[in-house]
């Protein structure tokens, strides 16, 4: 007989529940139950025979598929609910038909492009580390910048004991008292471009990320969202289809 068991997170980020990263976070918080019992990382399901229970409601399998990008204002923390009453990137898409969630993260401060999705395959391709996916932001920093913080800043700086991966980061725009720098990065460690220009001297006054994997916010209105074309679903399609499936038989 075929075994039809898949990790338990994996089943959780299908069903639209959260990442493979939260859903392994919610298993080691004690919120999981399967067939009665205290869920544990490691743990495999069968998506129809096994009971999936999370707060006292069954987990189905069942939603459509939805991908959408959201111009995030500043002032919102990049979660579904925040337990200090913050304004969070849901109360944003309240009228969307699925329940989703953000790909990734972008901090409180911060603007501009989020995609969101219940698909948490892709969600994981996107946001895995070992994939290197491609992200550009629009950072203006109020000092004048040398081309030697710029160097620094391509080279790549030590965060927390590491050195950041290359990076392609060019000005813009000059003004008496600010510039505006272009950043593109393919990595995305906590407020790492806040980080990288502290390291140099530098302070950023405004961060809008402007495209993720060659899919561009354009004109899309603060605040608002819309689902992504075909166009803009073949880009995050061919972000390492191949190695993303066999992380995810992991």
């Amino acid at each position: 007989m075929k075994d039809n068991k898949i990790r338990l997170q994996k089943f959780l980020s299908q069903a639209g529940v959260a990442s493979r990263r939260a859903a392994e976070a919610m298993i080691e918080t004690g919120r999981v139950r399967v067939n009665g019992r205290p869920a544990s990382l490691g743990d495999k399901v069968d998506p129809i025979r096994d009971k999936v229970v999370i707060a006292g409601k069954r987990v189905l399998n069942t939603s459509n598929k939805m991908y959408i990008m959201l111009n995030k204002p500043r002032g919102y923390v990049t979660t579904m609910k925040d337990e200090q009453g913050r304004k969070c990137v849901a109360e944003l898409i309240e009228d969307a038909p699925e329940r989703l969630y953000p790909v990734g993260r972008l901090d409180k401060d911060s603007e501009g492009l989020l995609l969101m999705t219940n698909d948490g395959e892709l969600a994981n391709m996107l946001t895995h580390p070992s994939r290197h996916v491609s992200k550009s932001y629009r950072v203006t920093v109020r000092e004048k910048v040398t081309d030697e913080m710029i160097d620094t800043l391509c080279t790549g700086v030590s965060l927390d004991g590491r050195m950041t991966l290359p990076a392609d980061v060019h000005v813009i725009d000059r003004g008496e008292n600010r510039t505006v720098l272009q950043f593109i990065i393919t990595e995305g460690r906590n407020r790492q471009i806040r980080r990288m220009c502290e390291e140099v001297g530098l302070t950023v006054i405004r961060l809008k990320r402007t495209e993720i994997a060659g899919v561009k916010l354009g004109m899309l209105p603060l605040g608002k969202w819309r689902e992504l074309n075909e166009k803009e679903m073949k880009h995050l399609m061919n972000v390492s289809p191949k190695k993303a499936n066999a992380d995810a038989e992991r």
